[in-house]
């Protein structure tokens, strides 16, 4: 079946980049010219998603604005004659079905997953989190779609991280069975090293069947006294029916500092309006290190 809806978690409070997400969500933060979600909900509109739902809480009405447009603004450049800028604001007022629901009180990804089922309804959906952007030629959730469509099983976007990390993510147990493609036959949440399965953990993408969420709804609070989503892909991995794909582009995690001083420096790179004066102005401040 066609993976036509998606959703993006984006309630979380952003304790990590503070002071910059006390008034600003992180998601907003920007990479280079444009806010950490719109590269989020492009790389779900490019793998041929229609309907997106974005998962907000208090304080987030700025993502809904970002999407919508701006009257004022969009004369304003008109008048001017800045058609340019005026077909970049058209194309994001108009990137795909766009819709919002608060999750009000911050109880864990699997509950933010949860309040999107009647969006949902039925059908498998794609989830994109709030606080990873992948960079590529290819979109890594289109990657993940393309193998929910052969296998006919919920997928996991996933990378091998180091020992530092997979203490602080998921770790999974897989079986190659293809070039880059494995399956999944369990997994466990912020593991001590001594229980990890492997050093591959999910990052930032998944597929799931709509099944997902009568497991949600049965499943006990876990790490940190909330809804884990993984505690729940954990049954579909037992029963046979996860699939990972070690996904190609850069991930850049926006809830880390460096991940997005990172981010806006390659990105910034290989942008075509500063790309070429970025990389003089690098080369002249290494010689100062």
């Amino acid at each position: 079946m066609k993976i036509r809806k998606a959703i993006i978690p984006a309630a979380g409070l952003g304790t990590r980049v503070l002071p910059a997400s006390k008034a600003l969500p992180k998601e907003m933060l920007p990479i280079v010219d444009k806010p950490a979600i719109q590269y989020i909900v492009e790389e779900a509109v490019k793998a041929g998603i229609t309907d997106i739902l974005i998962i907000t809480n208090r304080g987030k009405g700025v993502i809904e604005d970002h999407f919508d447009h701006s009257i004022e603004l969009e004369a304003m450049l008109k008048k001017r004659g800045n058609t340019e800028m005026l077909q970049q604001l058209e194309k994001t007022a108009h990137l795909a079905n766009i819709y919002y629901i608060r999750q009000k009180e911050t109880k864990g990804l699997g509950d933010a997953v949860l309040r999107a089922k009647e969006f949902v309804g039925d059908e498998p959906f794609a989830v994109l989190y709030g606080d990873d952007v992948i960079i590529g030629e290819t979109p890594a959730i289109g990657e993940l779609c393309e193998v929910y469509e052969k296998y006919g099983k919920s997928v996991v976007g996933i990378k091998p991280v180091s020992d530092e990390l997979i203490v602080k993510y998921s770790s999974l147990k897989i079986e190659e069975v293809g070039e880059k493609i494995f399956n999944v036959t369990d997994m466990i949440e912020k593991p001590a090293l001594s229980e990890k399965f492997s050093n591959y953990s999910v990052l930032g993408r998944c597929v799931l069947d709509s099944e997902i969420f009568s497991i949600l709804e049965k499943t006990p609070l876990g790490a940190g006294n909330e809804l884990q989503l993984t505690d729940a892909m954990k049954v579909l991995a037992q029963k046979g029916c996860m699939m990972g794909i070690d996904f190609s582009g850069k991930r850049y995690d926006m809830g880390n500092k460096l991940g997005i001083l990172k981010a806006n420096i390659e990105v910034g790179l290989d942008h075509e309006e500063i790309g070429k004066d970025l990389k003089e102005y690098l080369k002249e401040l290494a010689k100062t290190l």
